[in-house]
């Protein structure tokens, strides 16, 4: 029943805000959802183990935060068409994503790093569990849809046995509509487990009520395709 509901809260969304693309939309559902349960404790699978991004998203879905959640993520049709360039598909494969073959040969500027609401750092599956290191590099760029001016210090939960940084670590926004970038760059050290590392960062409004959270995964490849193959 997840779908339904989360359909009905993008509606109520656009209703609210018809000035929204579907990507704000998604952007406010996310950050302001509750990674937390009503015990404010971390949510856990039907296994009881406590469950990851990967098992839930970005948690139970708040609609009256995501009325008002202080910053989106948006991106442009444009955004998608550079992000399926990256993927090296055939132009029949292109075809069925972006409904046309015009773009197919103007893929001027490939890009994987979509602006989304949250990370995910993959690092390939090792059977000699001789895992080194990764490092890995994003950017994002926040838009202002509060009221007016604000500023915004990060907070960062760092993923076990690896390093965050933020940069900068305060956003700060003239008017509404504002758009201001960062980039969150992650290094993991590895561990003998391979095993999947969650953290978070948090932009928190000085003088205000807003916060916006995107979920950080570090997983081998295939907890994500579920296959050693």
């Amino acid at each position: 029943m997840a779908a339904p509901h989360a359909a009905g809260i993008a509606a109520m969304l656009k209703g609210a805000h018809p000035e929204w693309s579907p990507s704000a939309i998604r952007s406010a559902m996310m950050t302001t959802a509750n990674h937390l349960n009503s015990a404010q404790k971390p949510i856990r699978e039907d296994d009881n183990f406590v469950a990851t991004p990967l098992d839930m998203g970005a948690g139970h879905v708040d609609p009256n935060r995501a009325l008002d959640p202080g910053l989106v993520y948006d991106a442009t049709p444009q955004d998608y068409i550079n992000l399926i360039c990256s993927m090296n598909f055939t132009e029949e494969q292109f075809k069925t994503f972006a409904r046309s073959s015009a773009n197919y040969e103007n893929c001027s500027n490939p890009s994987a790093d979509l602006n989304y609401p949250s990370f995910i750092a993959l690092y390939p599956f090792s059977l000699e569990g001789n895992f080194t290191w990764l490092e890995q590099k994003f950017r994002r760029t926040l838009t202002n849809v509060g009221k007016g001016g604000a500023t915004y210090k990060v907070k960062i939960e760092t993923p076990k046995n690896s390093t965050v940084t933020v940069s900068p670590r305060n956003l700060v926004f003239k008017e509404k509509n504002d758009k201001q970038s960062y980039t969150l760059s992650i290094r993991y050290i590895g561990d003998s487990d391979q095993s999947r590392n969650v953290g978070s960062i948090t932009w928190f409004e000085e003088n205000g009520n807003h916060s916006v959270r995107s979920p950080i995964v570090i997983s081998r490849i295939i907890d994500v395709w579920g296959s050693d193959d």
